[in-house]
């Protein structure tokens, strides 16, 4: 049995405007900015994948099914400059064949600093999944898949079934990740391990031409997949949903091999499935332990916080950060909560990373600035005016 678990990441931070260490504006953000790409993305991707998403699990009857994770900060977004990016999610939903997960309600590595702001933002993620589509969801993916052995800990007693993570090489060895495992002293919580290797196939490899296995196609790929039978149970697709049409520009094919790939499963074996991650933590019993006492994400070639807390600088503006949250939860500003929360979002310290390479090429993709160092100068500079705003009566 090869049962597919399709998980999207939904998200999209709200980007500061430029702020210079003279500025006294409190709209630290760029709304302009924020709108015009949330449009864009909007059109390229939310779009037509949800459109081509509906059409596949009518056309399947209801045995084609994804699970979505839609951070807070990309909901409200999408409430405010694209409504209907949300009516077509909300539609998928309606299907019974969509789940929606908790994560971070601002996409935060709130968990590293402060368990309290954690909790906070998930049941705030909760509480609006739960107004948004109807759900309670019952499996947890934190905020790039940072994971280990004291998260799973501390989200098992939050009440949650299962948990994502990525599959990576470090932690699994020999193992593989088609099949559930369990976390070390959560003995009731699924932990569920990304494919990477075909989740990136998707994701990353698609529309490389030097890639070896390019053109990939959906009967190829669902081959690729037919050979988990009799050597795992679930073969978990995790990856972001701007892979289709923003990553992987609809010019390259994406949205015609998502279309047909999943009557390319389902016909190449008939024990395939699709299932989604609650569905994976009642059907399938932990085969053993995964012991993750190090934190791992799906980030970059190591898979670990570097991305976030690789330098200095990020460290830095971390701690700055967090520093002001007793002080400023105190004061009971809620304008200025909101304006701390949006800036805990991962993406600002992900601006800053100075790495090289393969990594370097990437982290350049995703940021608005022209040098890790002018996100780091301007993030200061919105923090040092929030900082102001805290002394103030």
């Amino acid at each position: 049995m090869a049962s597919v678990c399709f998980y999207f990441q939904v998200h999209q931070p709200y980007r500061l405007r430029r702020y210079s260490v003279f500025d006294t504006d409190r709209h630290y953000f760029d709304e302009f900015k924020n709108a015009e790409l949330c449009r864009k993305v909007a059109h390229k991707c939310y779009l037509p994948a949800n459109r081509m998403l509906l059409e596949a699990i009518r056309q399947h009857e209801g045995k084609f099914r994804v699970a979505f994770s839609l951070s807070g900060v990309v909901l409200e977004q999408f409430r405010q400059y694209a409504p209907e990016v949300l009516d077509l999610f909300r539609e998928l939903s309606d299907t019974g064949c969509v789940e929606f997960l908790s994560e971070t309600y601002y996409h935060s590595l709130a968990f590293l600093y402060s368990r309290e702001e954690f909790r906070d933002q998930v049941e705030k993620h909760r509480l609006l999944i739960k107004e948004l589509f109807g759900q309670d969801p019952r499996v947890f993916r934190n905020t790039e898949l940072i994971y280990n052995n004291d998260l799973a800990h501390f989200v098992s007693h939050m009440g949650y079934d299962g948990i994502l993570s990525e599959g990576a090489d470090s932690v699994l060895g020999y193992r593989s990740p088609n099949y559930v495992y369990r976390p070390p002293h959560a003995p009731r919580t699924k932990l569920l391990l990304k494919n990477y290797r075909l989740s990136d196939d998707i994701a990353f490899r698609f529309s490389n031409r030097t890639w070896e296995q390019w053109p990939l196609t959906a009967d190829k790929f669902a081959l690729w997949v037919n050979q988990i039978n009799g050597n795992g149970h679930v073969c978990n697709l995790f990856m972001d949903y701007e892979t289709f049409g923003e990553h992987q520009w609809a010019e390259t094919g994406i949205f015609d091999f998502m279309r047909h790939l999943p009557e390319a499963i389902l016909k190449s074996s008939s024990e395939n499935s699709f299932i989604t991650p609650s569905q994976q933590v009642d059907q399938f019993e932990a085969v053993g332990e995964i012991d993750v006492p190090h934190m791992i994400s799906w980030a970059d070639t190591e898979r670990d916080l570097s991305a976030w807390l690789g330098n200095a600088m990020q460290s830095n503006a971390l701690h700055e950060l967090y520093k002001l949250e007793g002080a400023l939860k105190e004061k009971g500003d809620e304008q200025l909560l909101t304006d701390w929360r949006r800036l805990t979002t991962s993406d600002h310290f992900y601006y800053m990373c100075t790495k090289f390479w393969a990594d370097g090429d990437v982290h350049k993709y995703f940021s608005p600035y022209e040098s890790p160092y002018d996100s780091y100068i301007n993030f200061m500079n919105v923090l040092d005016n929030v900082q102001t705003r805290l002394r103030e009566e």
